[in-house]
């Protein structure tokens, strides 16, 4: 196994599962939600009065971290994501994730997260199910095809 050093941000990849782990812990006690980003997206969809206004702008807030992100930290210590794939197989990719988080009834972020810290068995296996599809995915694609 090659490991490609000018991608590889083990300490970028940590300091954000610790803002992420924050981030959620804060939320649920503060709100009393699970942070899972498809549910929040979803409760938008249809929009249910009184129910709105925080899910906008938690999204919003999701879309402009890149730009704070940008700067705050200094362009040395920002590498761009390297993605080995054609714009079709990214499309083909995010849709997959869609159809298996309505599946799963939630995303990595609710269940990765934040359900495995509550000892969701039902997060347990989502989980589980999410890595092994992953893991599976990339050694047919790199190995196979």
């Amino acid at each position: 196994m090659n490991l490609d050093w000018a991608h590889f941000t083990p300490f970028a990849a940590l300091t954000g599962g610790i803002i992420l782990g924050i981030g959620s812990a804060i939320f649920i006690l503060v709100n009393g939600r699970i942070l899972g980003i498809s549910g929040i997206l979803g409760g938008l969809l249809p929009p249910k009065v009184g129910d709105t206004t925080w899910r906008i702008a938690f999204m919003l807030g999701l879309f402009a971290a890149p730009t704070v992100f940008h700067a705050v930290v200094p362009a040395e210590y920002i590498t761009a994501p390297r993605i080995d794939a054609t714009d079709l197989m990214v499309i083909a990719a995010g849709l997959l994730v869609g159809i298996g988080t309505r599946y799963a009834s939630g995303c990595t972020s609710g269940h990765g997260v934040c359900g495995l810290s509550r000892l969701s068995p039902r997060s347990l296996v989502a989980t589980v199910s999410f890595m092994s599809a992953g893991f599976a995915i990339v050694y047919v694609m790199r190995h196979v095809i």
